[in-house]
Formats: C-alpha cells, structure tokens, sequence
C-alpha cells in the first residue's frame, strides 16, 4: 500500500509559528539554572507530537508540538539552538531554543527527498547536516543548510551507500562518520524495506567541505544484512556502532562494534545472555566521555547494557520495557522507554503516563 509524504503546504500550515507551548515563568528559570537539560521526542497518549526538554530529575520543563513523529535532536553549543529531526519518512525539521525563549523555525526537505532522523551541526555553528534519502535514485545524500540564513538548503553531497542513518562530526572538525544502513526505501511504500535480500550496510568518514569519500567499510558478506545505525564517540576518538540484524530471527550475529580510521570494523563479543537479550536490535547508541563507558539500548529487548570502553566488558545490565533513549548523566546514564519511564542514574525512577518517548535523547550542557 503506498503511503505519500506529507504535502508541503499542508505541512507548512500544520507547522508554522505557532509551535512552541506556553513556558510558566517557573519552568523557564529552572530550565536557565540547570547545569544540563535533556532534549527527546514524544508521542502523547492522546495522539499528538512534540519534543520535550527534561530536567536532571526527569521532569518535563517546557515542550514544543510538531506535525507528526519525530526521532532524534542536536544542539548548537554556540547559537543555543537545537534541531529536531522528522522519523523517516518525514520531511520536516524543526530549529528551537531549548529555553523556550523564541519561536521556532521549520525546515521542510526539497522536493525527491526525505530526512532520516538525524543531523549534526559544524563546530562553528554556520552548517547543520542531515542524513537524507534521494529515495528515486535510492541513494544516501548528507544535505547541508546555512543556519545564518534561516537555515536555507545550500547543497548536498553522497553518503556513498543507501540508507544513511546516524552520522556524527568527528574530532577534526572536518570529517563526517556516517552510518549506511544498507536499506532501500521509497515514501510511497512508507517504512517497507525493499531489499533485504541484497542490502550492503557501510560504515563510511567523509569530507564536509569537499564531499569527497575518505574511507569506507563494509561489513562481512555473510553480515550484510546487519544494518548499522547508531553511533556515538568515546573519549579516546573510538567510534561505537550499534546494528539491527534483517536476516533469520534465529540468528545471534554480535550487534556493538567500534570502529578506527584507517583500520577494518571491528564487532565486540559479547556473553551470550546479554547478546540474546538485544533480539537482534540496538535502538541507541550513547558515549560517557568522563566515565569511560558506553551505553547501548535495546526496544525490542527491553535491555540495557553499559560497556567499559577500553576493555569493551559489560559492567552492568538493566532489564527495563520498551528503553531506547539514552544519554551521559553524571557517572552513568539517563535512560527513557516508551512505556514513559525516565530512568537516572542511581536507580531513581520517574514516570510519565501521559507520553511514550521516542528512541533517542541528548543532553544539553548549559554550563560550558
């Protein structure tokens, strides 16, 4: 059954200035106090989107509405402004100050392409770049905006390979990771994966600046149907992966992988209950850079696991529903589920009935 995209007009109409709730004076001096806040998308219980900015303890300080679901957010250190990115196939993100100071500001994608749930701005603020499908050619493109001119669409280059997912901006302010998922799709099919008989994940470092390829890695043939998703960065420079395998259910390939320039990936063993308890899925993706550990979450699984980085061993393993967001907070982790559990560091608990969160969340430094 095809499914079109959502129209533009009536998307720009659903989406205009009048995005951004009310914010009680309260809530936006705690949001200003904070040391950190965390960004994440929702769906409420009563149907409708939005991405919300949590506290330390997990409550919800302010919140923004959006037109339909939505995936993953970045952060600005410089400009203070955040982006959140539509779920594929979505063709709208939205620009918004975290504190709920001013109005939010709508991207909608050109016409023959879609966002695929992540971006990633350059160190100094004046590009953001998104993972985007040229869903006709089926082919991965990075589009890349100009933030000082309202964040207008000013090019684009290959992520030579198909279905680009998370990328990241790596140490030298130069060189883009990004994870080639392998995975065909077209808006008129809607999520359908067309070629899971033939997909070719990629692990692949790119040029921002000249859109030339600089490396690309490929799994082994008989992985090729482990899609490689999410990423984050450790301390060292060491870029973690995590996969969803599309082959037999009854398969147990290894699913966290670290990966370094100029050498092949590599897949990190496991024991076997807690490979198991991943069915097959990495959801999220999340570095500690002063812990020294890695955090990979599992949906399907209702499984988290936190990795030391340097010696790769799980150090710890929690079984919590529906988990998949997941970022750094103090010496651990800040996790939520779509059951709308917020779970902290320490063990401490909070519950919010009224949404389901998505699959990812960020932390906001406010104090750098």
């Amino acid at each position: 059954m095809k499914t079109p995209l959502i129209d533009r007009r009536d998307f720009l109409r659903a989406a205009g200035v009048g995005l951004v709730a009310a914010m009680a004076p309260s809530a936006w001096a705690k949001t200003l106090a904070a040391d950190a806040v965390f960004a994440t998308a929702f769906v409420k219980r009563d149907g409708s989107y939005g991405a919300a900015i949590l506290s330390e303890a997990g409550k919800v300080l302010h919140a923004i509405d959006l037109p339909a679901r939505a995936h993953d957010v970045t952060f600005d250190p410089l400009s203070k402004r955040s982006v959140v990115f539509a779920r594929q196939p979505g063709t709208f993100a939205v620009v918004f100050d975290h504190t709920g100071r001013d109005e939010p500001l709508t991207i909608a994608s050109i016409s023959g392409r879609h966002f695929f749930g992540h971006g990633v701005f350059s160190t100094d603020g004046a590009l953001l770049y998104a993972t985007e499908n040229d869903f006709d050619n089926a082919a991965g493109v990075v589009g890349v905006y100009d933030t000082r001119a309202k964040f207008k669409r000013v090019g684009e280059f290959p992520t030579y390979g198909m279905g680009p997912h998370e990328l990241l901006l790596l140490g030298d302010g130069r060189t883009i990771a990004v994870a080639n998922g392998g995975i065909e799709t077209h808006p008129d099919y809607g999520r359908a994966e067309l070629n899971i008989a033939t997909m070719k994940p990629s692990y692949i470092l790119v040029d921002r600046l000249t859109g030339d390829l600089v490396e690309k890695h490929e799994l082994p043939p008989a992985l090729h149907q482990l899609s490689i998703r999410h990423m984050d960065t450790d301390k060292s420079g060491a870029v973690w992966f995590g996969c969803q395998y599309r082959g037999p259910g009854s398969d147990r390939p290894l699913l966290v992988g670290r990966a370094a320039r100029g050498k092949d990936l590599q897949l990190l063993e496991m024991p076997q209950d807690v490979l198991s308890g991943f069915r097959n899925y990495i959801g999220s993706v999340a570095a500690n850079p002063a812990a020294g550990t890695v955090a990979v979450s599992s949906p399907e699984g209702n499984s988290l696991a936190i990795i030391d980085a340097a010696s790769g061993r799980i150090v710890a393993t929690s079984a919590l529903a529906e988990v998949c967001g997941v970022a750094p907070d103090g010496a651990s982790f800040m996790a939520t589920t779509g059951t709308g559990l917020i779970a902290q560091a320490g063990g401490a608990t909070r519950s919010e009935p009224d949404y389901v969160w998505d699959n990812h969340m960020l932390r906001i430094d406010q104090t750098a």
